[in-house]
């Protein structure tokens, strides 16, 4: 592209020129309609501090509240060591099933569900009475079962 030639159709400063402009509004110490000093309001101090606006409304906030049911006044036994002993010292599969119905009669017992923690409560120590059960029975059966081999052998 040669820049000696102007393509036409370009952009011209003189044209512009010509062309009314309003002139800028009067230079104001303060906005229309309010006082020169604010007293009441303290100056913000610091870069980047944004006060508050005179006229303004200030909006008060009340903290959110959030109304729970109580805990339990007697709350279930939740038989939760018991659970984990059965389920890592007896038996496994009836120690994990214990251990759930003890948590959730721990969650019953706290949001104050009466019915439901005694409910779990009586399922998870069932459940822990069969499984220390079994698993003492193994361990006789097992411990027999050793007896009788080292004796034949």
């Amino acid at each position: 592209m040669d820049p000696s030639k102007q393509p036409t159709g370009a952009w011209n400063s003189s044209d512009k020129a010509g062309m009314m402009q309003p002139a800028p509004p009067a230079y104001q110490d303060y906005p229309v309609g309010y006082p020169p000093s604010f007293p009441s309001q303290p100056v913000p101090q610091g870069p980047y501090v944004q006060g508050p606006y005179p006229g303004q409304p200030v909006v008060t906030m009340q903290p959110t509240v959030f109304v729970t049911a109580a805990p339990l006044a007697n709350p279930e036994p939740e038989y939760l060591c018991y659970s984990i002993f059965t389920m890592l010292c007896c038996c496994l599969p009836l120690g994990i099933a214990a251990l759930v119905f003890s948590l959730s009669t721990r969650n019953a017992n706290h949001s104050g569900q009466q019915a439901l923690a005694e409910k779990n409560s009586k399922t998870a120590r069932t459940l822990n009475h069969v499984g220390v059960a079994i698993g003492l029975v193994l361990i006789v059966l097992v411990i027999v079962l050793q007896v009788v081999a080292f004796k034949n052998g």
